[in-house]
């Protein structure tokens, strides 16, 4: 029998949708203030490293973990490498060239990216009229923030263009990445995967960071510990409450990424007040809003075709 309507999700798991999008959208100013002390792909390996090994507790069993690791070594290589690896080297190395703001605004449009991959590459989900132009809505955004760039004026703004390039390809890869661990038929828990995929990828990025910078600095100020720190533990604890979601009965897909407007309006905000080289501009602020409201259509229409 057909659903008749929209059945919103328990309070408490809005409330947890909430917090663990608000988390997600402090990591913009966290990155920056890693990235005065570290190269991006130092500061991403260890941060991911250590939110791996966080995540060990909430899946360890009796199951040796070099036996998980070895039965399951396809789907976890894969997931690592587009997920983590490809993701997260995309996204330092974008936001070395890109303030803090703009990086929340464009990866906080990942969901309306990731929608699109998913409707190339797997084909089971129509695009709407009304998700057409929820889309448009997002890509206006996307273009609002390049313009607002001018690569055209001087080496400063096109650089930052590139940035912004890169940061797009993140979004793309990421919704790859959710292609794959959708398509991967592994009898590993998701969470057991996103513990040791995170952890492989983290690896990697330190690896190419020792390659091309040698061993990391050791000596660094008690600021970049404490950002390192955060990011892990939220990458650990939004990941963990996200995936406890998912798991409630009655709870869509849809109804929880509707809060994700959050995360590019939390993010601009945040790194505007906190991060004392960045201020708003008029663009900036459209590309903001156009990339909340696109998350917010977007959703409404995906939940409005699942019920109908």
């Amino acid at each position: 029998m057909k659903e008749t309507g929209w059945n919103p999700a328990p309070s408490s798991s809005v409330l947890l949708a909430i917090f663990a999008c608000l988390l997600w959208s402090t990591a913009f100013v966290g990155v920056k203030i890693g990235l005065r002390y570290a190269d991006p792909f130092s500061f991403a390996g260890i941060r991911f490293m250590l939110a791996g090994l966080m995540l060990v507790p909430f899946w360890w069993r009796k199951r040796a973990g070099l036996a998980l690791l070895a039965d399951n070594f396809r789907s976890i290589l894969l997931v690592s490498f587009f997920q983590t690896f490809l993701v997260y080297g995309l996204f330092y190395l974008g936001m070395t060239m890109v303030p803090g703001s703009l990086a929340a605004i464009l990866i906080g449009a990942s969901p309306l990216t990731a929608a699109l991959v998913a409707h190339y590459l797997m084909h089971n989900e129509a695009i709407t009229p009304a998700k057409l132009v929820s889309l448009g809505i997002g890509m206006a955004g996307v273009v609002l923030i390049s313009i607002n760039s001018k690569p055209w004026v001087s080496p400063a703004g096109l650089k930052e263009f590139l940035g912004i390039v890169l940061l797009f390809l993140c979004t793309v890869s990421s919704g790859l990445g959710n292609v794959l661990v959708a398509r991967e038929k592994s009898a590993i828990n998701p969470v057991e995967l996103n513990s040791l995929q995170i952890f492989l990828g983290g690896f990697f990025l330190l690896a190419v960071s020792v390659v091309q910078y040698g061993m990391p600095e050791l000596h660094l100020p008690l600021v970049y510990y404490l950002a390192l720190l955060w990011l892990a533990i939220l990458s650990a604890v939004a990941f963990t409450l996200w995936f406890i979601l998912l798991q409630r009965p009655g709870i869509s897909v849809s109804s929880l990424n509707l809060w994700k407007f959050i995360i590019p309006v939390c993010g601009a905000l945040l790194s505007w007040l906190l991060l004392p080289e960045e201020e708003p501009h008029l663009l900036s602020v459209l590309g903001m809003l156009c990339t909340a409201v696109a998350i917010v259509l977007y959703s409404l229409a995906d939940k409005k075709a699942t019920v109908t």
